[in-house]
């Protein structure tokens, strides 16, 4: 109950200001302080040491007040320092398959002459930072804040709460930050899904979208290369001894077919996510099989291709597909 209202007043208190691109300047009004349970204690230590210096008319008594007094003040003042006149900026956040944690790239910059201890960085969260930094006077700290990644689709980057409680602990500064920062979440990748749909797609060898009527040049041999496509003149210039290489002969185009991933040849009483999930995994077996796949989804028809920007423009479509647009 109690800490429900808590929250409720911290989220009336400290609303989001909304998505902040570019870096973010703590000035003093961002930054907020307050007495932490140490601290009160602390207080009333000190009011029991003022009452009873009073009543005893003990100088001994004012003067140890006064001097924990000051140094509580003190706390105060170098605890917001330690905070105040930070910058943070968003950096990277790379695409990953739902059920795993998204990784989100913090970087505070100190730009003054004076170093910072124990920043506490991470999202917003009821219990303390996961993360603490130390930020050397002129330097910078890369920080990666991490959150699970449920669905597919684009994941926003929760708020930021950036916590200090240095040098003694009475007192805990903090501010808040909405990052303007993203994750592209692909499909989660069906742990048992069936092989590849390559019946008469690709050779034995296990290289598709190849034939062998248009010779395309010549390339260093390959475990599984016929010894007729062996490039007999190319190899009889080189010297083995001297670290040359075997080279075969490569062909393009006849009667090898494409492989094709189509999503809409896959069953349609099948679940939305899981025709996805397959999809996912079977872009990722094409990749690794190294076999150039074409791949179809809704209104998207990408031509065969191989590598990490084809995988990734896949990956991406079967990501966002059914999902309205999201201006970056």
């Amino acid at each position: 109950m109690i800490a429900a209202l808590r929250r409720r007043a911290r989220q009336w208190m400290f609303k989001p200001r909304g998505f902040e691109r570019g870096e973010m300047f703590l000035h003093r009004r961002r930054v907020y302080i307050l007495p932490t349970n140490a601290g009160v204690g602390f207080a009333f230590l000190l009011l029991v040491l003022l009452v009873g210096a009073t009543n005893y008319n003990l100088a001994l008594g004012f003067a140890l007040t006064f001097l924990l007094a000051t140094c509580a003040v003190a706390d105060m003042y170098l605890t917001y320092r330690n905070l105040g006149q930070l910058y943070v900026r968003g950096g990277r956040a790379p695409s990953v398959f739902a059920g795993s944690e998204a990784r989100f790239e913090m970087t505070l910059v100190n730009r003054s002459a004076l170093d910072r201890y124990a920043i506490g960085v991470d999202f917003l969260r009821d219990d303390g930072p996961r993360y603490l930094a130390d930020v050397a006077a002129g330097a910078s700290t890369v920080i990666d804040l991490t959150i699970a990644a449920g669905e597919r689709g684009w994941l926003r980057a929760p708020r930021v709460r950036l916590v200090s409680r240095f040098p003694l602990g009475l007192f805990r500064a903090w501010a808040y930050w909405q990052p303007d920062m993203r994750a592209l979440v692909y499909p989660f990748p069906e742990a048992d899904a069936p092989p590849l749909p390559v019946a008469g797609v690709a050779r034995a060898d296990g290289r598709g979208g190849a034939g062998d009527d248009d010779f395309a040049g010549i390339r260093n041999y390959q475990p599984g290369d016929s010894m007729r496509s062996l490039a007999w003149r190319q190899i009889a210039r080189l010297d083995l001894a001297d670290g040359g290489q075997l080279v075969t002969k490569h062909f393009e185009g006849g009667g090898a077919d494409e492989l094709v991933l189509d999503f809409n040849a896959l069953p349609v009483q099948m679940h939305l996510e899981l025709r996805l999930s397959r999809m996912t995994r079977w872009v990722l077996q094409a990749e690794q099989r190294g076999l150039p796949y074409g791949f179809r989804i809704g209104a998207q028809d990408y031509p065969a291709g191989l590598g990490a920007a084809h995988q990734a423009a896949c990956l991406r479509a079967l990501a966002l597909h059914g999902i309205a647009a999201e201006q970056p």
